[in-house]
């Protein structure tokens, strides 16, 4: 499987009203917009930048001007301890809203790193405040946004401080699976895998080590295979079960 099989293109589409045409509008995963909505968003929007697998999108320790919405790839966000430690907070995948965190804080929390090579729409920080006063309706889907995020970093919290390496590699791989089908990026079964033991270890507090070991046990068992970086769920029944992974009914959610 190659990337040309996923439905969305690598780069957003060009021109004067590039939103309208935006591909990942047509998705089910997200909610339609008014033309006035849609303008507002075009308003707000600053155009698209492009970083390399294993670039910044967002520095650590810089505050950034911008927000974004990832387009295309896949990219996380970390903070790292003063001896170099890392801690993946979450992955990002297309649709995802990059760098609200930063409005309610003093200074920079966390860094976003792409994965793959990734696209991204830009828009300027400092025009949130009138985009919420202007378009009620988008403001409160961005706060939404926030509250998902949230949400998504509780069940991260539960998964590194109760569940055990099994469960938590389970929970893992059956958490991106799911949430890459909603965006269309499962073909065939197989998904783009492109994250390392390292990710892995990072995201779920492991060793590199007991993340290898606990890797190797679950693939031996057959529930799922990894082939040239792709990932495909073989029994996703059983891997649900021993992550206690609990899918609630989907629903679109807004995108900015």
């Amino acid at each position: 499987m190659k990337f040309e099989d996923y439905p969305v293109a690598a780069s957003p589409p060009q021109g004067t009203n590039p939103c309208e045409n935006c591909a990942l509008r047509r998705l089910e995963a997200f909610l339609p917009v008014t033309a006035q909505q849609l303008q507002a968003i075009q308003s707000f929007r600053t155009g698209t930048r492009r970083v390399e697998a294993d670039g910044a999108i967002v520095d650590e320790h810089r505050a950034s001007p911008q927000l974004f919405t990832l387009y295309a790839g896949w990219a996380f966000r970390y903070k790292t301890l003063s001896d170099g430690r890392r801690q993946i907070l979450g992955f990002l995948l297309p649709g995802d809203f990059i760098g609200l965190q930063d409005e309610f804080a003093d200074g920079q929390t966390h860094g976003v790193e792409a994965v793959t090579d990734a696209t991204l729409c830009a828009f300027a920080r400092e025009r949130l405040w009138a985009l919420f006063q202007t378009q009620p309706r988008l403001g409160y889907d961005i706060t939404w946004l926030a509250a998902r995020e949230e949400k998504l970093v509780d069940d991260h919290l539960v998964t590194a401080g109760r569940r055990n390496a099994g469960e938590r590699v389970a929970m893992l791989l059956m958490h991106l699976y799911r949430r890459a089908q909603r965006v269309g990026m499962v073909r065939d079964g197989w998904v783009e895998f492109p994250f390392n033991q390292q990710h892995i270890a990072d995201a779920l507090g492991l060793s590199l080590v007991h993340t290898n070991k606990t890797m190797r046990r679950l693939q031996r068992l057959g529930l799922y295979k990894l082939d040239g970086g792709w990932l495909r769920i073989l029994e996703p029944h059983a891997l649900e079960t021993l992550g206690d992974y609990f899918e609630r009914p989907l629903r679109p959610v807004p995108m900015i």
